[in-house]
């Protein structure tokens, strides 16, 4: 199984589970979002429709856009033998789409290199509602052998491809050589389930070929929706760092538990490929991960005074066989610390299935790398955590104009780094999650065989002034909160705690002048109110010649105060900063119990009348009414220093000019150039 990607920009190499390959797309005609094709054939394809007519005309279904022809079967390697394209009923007595339901056992690999498509699928098995979503009217596309007049050879799947379902149709005519299935197969010759999903990806990407080598994430989130997470575990030292591996498993119990997917590999030479290690693992070979847990050691009755839980987790090889030979594999010495109940409610196996047990600290010292498919929560009528989403479509665009180009690159190229989409989202709690993915359109799946390789991407997180809401221009003048990896897989996802404050995400290819489409996806507790923005500076208009039109734009940040004078009986303080600036406000967070607050707050103003000073003022919160504290009187102009300053308080009113007790550390930027920050 070829199994490995293109090299990575963090010094990487190479990655099991992902191929460099060239591979096949469908037709390229608009499908109604940025940059997605698909042929109009294949769009008009509807099963109903076809079904029906199927059944007037008393025929079974032959699919024009997937012919059985060799162009559906291979672009360069032919298979090894003559293949004849057969119906489940010319191949075996009795053909079911299940045979006592469907499982991870059922799916084994054929002669292609998809064990990345072969392990998503054992994955999706062990998910009731997402192979329900991917094989819809499951019951009502089986074969009934009590009217075997409603059978047309006719079957539909559906897969998600960037941000939208499609519903893929088929027939059932699958090539054979010598009678028996080329490609996947069930290990009960009579069950088809697995066959026709696959020929349906294969109908997706072109031809069967294009599904040899790939990415088993990829697969995943086309079944499910979800966003993709790779986890390097020799970046992450999970197998000599006993707390960093502690924090892995609890983390990839957890996406279990949430009915996430998980596939692993061990990362391979290319005369590496499908070697064989003496410990039974496959080197460059992707295996489905089909449980998490900790299992609990000794006898019953020994368990109940002392319970010892070991952590564990369970994969399948996608041939159906060659497992682990280590400690935990089937039938080895350490499972007779485990009574029966224990190994009962695991449902242990012994036999050569290809599944196999691993503790998790063996697992962190053979496998290399993990991919994660997080299926995430956003209905409110579904038990556990939910989370908003919000989804934004983008590209990018070279334009002869350098602001309003759209393809900067990464950060290393500073001069053109903000040449890129923006979006400004908020954090309104003190702390909270986030989870973001950036997802391109696959360049290597779902693509004609050398139409170019997956784009290199990341994104990058900024923290910025608190009423923003123009593009931003210097970030210097900014604080970077997050980076993601850049690399040329399908998706880039991040997962974060931020305090609360607005943020700015921006994506980019590694490169400028780099053109693609892309979609980014933030998952947040309640609405971040993630939005592009557009706009570079203030629009003119009709009434700019009777209201004015902003001359200078100026940046206040706050970083904080010392020495603040005792509000409280208890002898502190709950300060929070305002700044007043022609008639608009804005406010930091209130932070408690402190004389001494570093506030780090940002805010922008776009002033009309420069000649009128911004007022700073620091204020107590109370339950009843708030305290004025101090202030400071700032000009503000393009003359004065940008340098970070430290300012004594003062009164105001009849007082104004008098000191109160402490002082404001902050730093002032003005500029004429509505576009500098």
């Amino acid at each position: 199984n070829p199994a490995t990607e293109g090299a990575r920009l963090e010094g990487e190499g190479t990655h099991p589970g992902r191929d460099a390959s060239p591979s096949l797309s469908i037709s390229t005609v608009a499908f109604g979002l940025p940059g997605l094709s698909i042929s109009s054939e294949c769009e008009s394809q509807k099963y109903s429709v076809l079904k029906k007519s199927c059944w007037e005309a008393n025929k079974l279904f032959e699919d024009p856009e997937f012919p059985t022809v060799d162009k559906s079967l291979f672009y360069q390697r032919s298979p090894p033998g003559r293949v004849e394209w057969k119906r489940p009923g010319e191949i075996c007595d009795d053909p079911h789409f299940f045979v006592e339901g469907i499982s991870s056992h059922d799916i084994n690999q054929g002669m292609l290199g998809n064990c990345w498509f072969v392990a998503a699928c054992s994955c999706l098995a062990l998910q009731p509602d997402l192979w329900k979503k991917v094989i819809p009217n499951w019951k009502e596309q089986e074969w009934d052998p009590k009217h075997p007049e409603s059978y047309a050879g006719i079957f539909h799947f559906c897969f998600w491809i960037f941000g939208e379902w499609i519903d893929v149709v088929i027939d059932d005519r699958l090539p054979t050589i010598s009678g028996k299935l080329v490609y996947c197969h069930s290990k009960e010759k009579n069950e088809f389930w697995s066959a026709l999903l696959e020929k349906a990806y294969a109908k997706l990407s072109t031809c069967y070929e294009s599904l040899d080598g790939g990415d088993a994430v990829c697969a995943l989130v086309d079944f499910s929706g979800g966003i993709a997470e790779h986890i390097n575990l020799e970046k992450g030292h999970y197998a000599s760092d006993p707390s960093a591996q502690a924090g892995l498993f609890k983390k990839l119990l957890k996406v279990y538990e949430r009915n996430g997917m998980i596939s692993c590999s061990i990362k391979a030479s290319q005369t590496e490929r499908e070697a064989r290690m003496d410990c039974g693992l496959v080197k460059g070979h992707a295996y489905s991960v089909t449980a998490v847990r900790k299992i609990r050691l000794g006898q019953s009755m020994q368990a109940h005074f002392k319970v010892e839980k070991i952590p564990m987790i369970r994969m399948r090889n996608p041939w159906g066989k060659i497992e682990w030979k280590g400690p935990w594999s089937d039938g080895s010495e350490e499972w007779q610390r485990v009574g029966s109940t224990e190994r009962e409610s695991i449902g242990l196996t012994v036999e050569d299935d290809g599944e196999f047990w691993m503790a998790f600290d063996d697992w962190c010292k053979y496998f290399t790398s993990a991919d994660v498919c997080h299926v995430i929560n956003t209905s409110l009528a579904e038990a556990g955590k939910t989370w908003n989403k919000v989804v934004h479509y983008g590209s990018w665009t070279k334009h002869p104009v350098p602001i309003l180009n759209r393809c900067g690159g990464c950060m290393n190229d500073k001069e053109t780094f903000l040449q890129n989409p923006q979006y400004l989202f908020n954090m309104t709690k003190e702390e909270e999650e986030i989870l973001v993915s950036l997802q391109q359109q696959d360049m290597k799946i779902h693509r004609p065989p050398g139409q170019g390789e997956n784009l290199t991407i990341g994104f990058v997180i900024l923290k910025v002034e608190l009423n923003r809401k123009y593009r931003m221009h210097d970030i210097l003048t900014q604080e970077v909160v997050a980076t993601s990896t850049y690399i040329n897989s399908r998706s880039v996802f991040m997962h974060k705690i931020l305090p609360k404050g607005c943020y700015i995400i921006v994506p980019s290819t590694f490169t400028p002048e780099v053109l693609g489409d892309f979609m980014i996806s933030v998952y947040t507790d309640v609405d971040s109110g993630l939005r592009v923005l557009t706009e570079d500076k203030p629009r003119v208009n009709c009434w700019s010649a009777y209201l004015g039109y902003p001359r200078v734009v100026t940046q206040i940040h706050i970083h904080g105060a010392e020495g603040l004078e005792n509000q409280d009986s208890s002898g502190g303080a709950d300060p929070y900063v305002v700044i007043h600036c022609e008639g608009k406000s804005v406010q930091s967070a209130v932070q408690k119990d402190t004389l001494d607050p570093i506030f780090d707050m940002r805010a922008i103003f776009y002033r009309k009348k420069p000649r009128k000073p911004i007022i700073v003022e620091v204020w107590n919160s109370n339950a009843l009414q708030d305290e004025f504290m101090g202030q400071v009187v700032l000009t503000a102009s393009v003359q004065d220093s940008a340098e970070r300053r430290n300012i004594r308080l003062q009164n105001r009113g009849q007082d104004a000019g008098d000191e109160t007790p402490g002082t404001i550390t902050l730093r002032v930027i003005t500029s004429a150039q509505l576009t500098s920050m």
